[in-house]
């Protein structure tokens, strides 16, 4: 199953030299974990402050690892000291209904009928 992790997070104003450069040694790290296949980090245009990271991963539990590494916490905590807001995390899952709901993620809705 593929998992795509969408990441949120808004950069204080003068802080970007160094959130880029701890965001960069995370990415690192990152990419020497199991089942981490690629990542991006966009910023917005109409405010580059605010910052959008996709990582693609193998499985869910890949990204669950990772995310509860204590080294990822480590930096994690740093860039959160150089946010406005807490990081949103919003991991996707690319499969069939039953496959996701075997990692954990409910079916959809039935139509019920009335």
């Amino acid at each position: 199953m593929l998992v795509k992790v969408i990441i949120k997070r808004d950069v204080t104003e003068n802080m970007e030299k160094d959130f880029f450069s701890q965001l960069k040694n995370l990415r690192f790290k990152a990419m020497d974990q199991k089942g981490y296949i690629s990542g991006e980090t966009l910023l917005c245009a109409k405010n580059t402050n605010k910052v959008l990271v996709i990582s693609k991963w193998e499985t869910l539990e890949d990204w669950n690892n990772w995310k509860f590494n204590e080294k990822r916490m480590e930096i994690d905590a740093i860039l959160n000291e150089l946010q406005d807001n807490p990081t949103i995390y919003e991991p996707y899952v690319f499969s069939k209904y039953r496959a996701a709901a075997e990692q954990g993620f409910p079916l959809p809705l039935q139509d019920q009928q009335l």
